[in-house]
């Protein structure tokens, strides 16, 4: 049985568990799975003040309950508590850091990243890092130099990248809540494999401050949880304005996410809900996912939302777009590791220019390599970044088109992606395939708005669970976590079991 937030701090507050008891359980089902036939691999490591942690937040606790302040407590920190898992290109301070790669063996954080510190000011303890796409370049965490995480509802698939071991580590609930980070799906897709809710907020809204860089104009902080609630609580402690990130926002209506309410009869009646004519002729989408979809277009319907059929044929060039743009600017933030001033170095003595290239080809997998490779060709003097500017000039044309959809619609809808969770090893090899799991998730993050995977259904044939997404206009995380609430309540959806 898995505790959502909520009803974990209820019981912190009751005394009936400890934060202690819930970050050795942890601890302990992640060293049991370590040695298993065929181990999850969520988690990489757990970090070695995790308990230390746990007991001053008890220490807390029973100070605050003894004298009577245990409410006043939780509302100055009201994830006291709490763990959660952290993404390995996320820094916390004073632990290892590698972003899944070689590249950066022996890395340890100087600093927290905002996020981190922030949730650590509510009272979150960060239980350890997780496993990743290798730069979180990838669609299901199986480009890491740790080896491939597993899906816990079927260890047989993939958990979906890259932020797959965020996923399976909420999934197989070893942690409460996870963070990830988004470049053009990188929480939804593994939320839609694993069973999960998971937010990429709007661009800005979660600093990006302390988070390694892939593609920087794309590059989001997302959550991952049980619930819509379990997305809220923690949005609402990370969210905002930060001094260190110029591209960083505040968050308008930040205070609904501090108990979320769904939306009323009334409210949920007076939608406008999109669907992009584009994504329902898409030859690659699975018949089953198809039908899990038009069961929820059949839900918001049935409860008085009014749906249209948009069309929006820029949406055909939007995962060439992204891809021009991520692997360019991946190309110029991965120049930064050269085996000079962090990480791996391979040094032959025979000069700088052997050093990186040795140390640069010893250190990445061969995905980074392919992607750093492209980028660099589009960016090349042939080219005169001319590639990288119509990529640009198609992503602001994706954001004008996709606001005017907004000045009609509250909501645009969509499969998550065009598949469920996929068999370890049938796509690694085939790169166009695996970039095609990010068909209706990139648009998103081109037009800077955020979106809400939910868990909408199971397939019949292998059992596995299939997200839907909410998309809403910038700044509208508490509107469509409502949303997501009213399905959750309808449905109950959270809770699949793992194996």
């Amino acid at each position: 049985m898995f505790y959502t937030i909520k009803d974990t701090r209820e019981a912190l507050k009751s005394g009936k568990i400890t934060s202690k008891e819930l970050v050795e359980n942890s601890i302990n089902t992640f060293e049991k799975d370590k040695s298993a036939p065929i181990p999850l691999n969520a988690f990489i490591e757990m970090y070695d003040d995790a308990v230390s942690k746990a007991e001053a937040a008890d220490n807390e606790i029973k100070a605050a309950i003894a004298d009577g302040s245990i409410d006043k407590l939780y509302e100055q920190k009201p994830l006291l508590g709490i763990p959660f898992a952290n993404k390995d290109n996320i820094n916390s301070k004073g632990h290892r850091l590698t972003c899944a790669s070689k590249i950066l063996t022996g890395y340890v954080a100087p600093y927290n990243a905002t996020v981190i510190n922030r949730l650590e000011a509510a009272g979150a303890i960060p239980l350890g890092r997780c496993n990743q796409d290798e730069f979180a370049m990838g669609s299901s965490t199986e480009y890491s130099c740790y080896g491939p995480t597993r899906n816990p509802i079927n260890r047989e698939y993939v958990s979906g990248g890259s932020s797959g071991g965020s996923a399976a580590a909420v999934s197989a609930n070893q942690a409460l809540f996870g963070l990830g980070t988004e470049t053009g799906g990188s929480v939804r897709l593994p939320a839609s494999y694993c069973g999960l809710y998971g937010l990429k907020p709007t661009y800005g809204v979660l600093s990006r401050w302390g988070v390694v860089a892939y593609g920087s104009s794309l590059d989001q902080v997302g959550i991952l949880g049980h619930t819509p609630e379990d997305i809220a609580e923690p949005l609402s402690v990370m969210c905002g304005v930060d001094f260190y990130d110029d591209t960083s926002a505040d968050l308008p209506n930040s205070e609904q996410l501090k108990n979320l309410k769904e939306l009323s009869k009334e409210e949920f009646a007076a939608l406008k809900v999109a669907i992009p004519k584009q994504f329902l002729e898409t030859k690659g989408l699975d018949p089953e996912v198809g039908k899990i979809f038009d069961e929820t277009r059949a839900w918001f319907e049935a409860n008085g939302a009014k749906i249209d059929i948009v069309d929006l044929p820029i949406l055909d060039a939007s995962i060439a777009a992204y891809y021009v743009i991520a692997l360019s600017e991946a190309a110029s933030n991965l120049s930064r590791f050269d085996g000079i001033r962090y990480g791996l170095r391979i040094d032959n003595q025979k000069g700088y220019d052997e050093l990186y290239v040795d140390t640069r080809s010893e250190g990445f997998g061969p995905e980074v390599k392919r992607r750093i490779i492209i980028g660099n060709y589009v960016l090349s003097e042939q080219f005169s970044g001319d590639t990288y500017k119509k990529g640009m000039t198609v992503r602001a044309r994706i954001q004008r088109e996709v606001a005017a959809v907004f000045e009609k619609y509250d909501l645009i809808i969509c499969p998550t992606c065009p598949t469920a969770a996929f068999k370890l090893g049938s796509k690694v090899d085939d790169p166009l395939e695996m970039y095609l799991s990010d068909l209706y998730t990139t648009f998103v993050n081109l037009a800077r708005i955020p979106s809400i995977s939910v868990p909408c259904g199971i397939t019949s044939k292998d059992k596995m669970p299939v997200g839907i997404q909410f998309a809403g206009p910038m700044f509208s995380e508490a509107k469509i976590l409502r949303i997501a609430q009213n399905y959750e309540l309808s449905h109950k959806c959270c809770g699949i079991p793992v194996k």
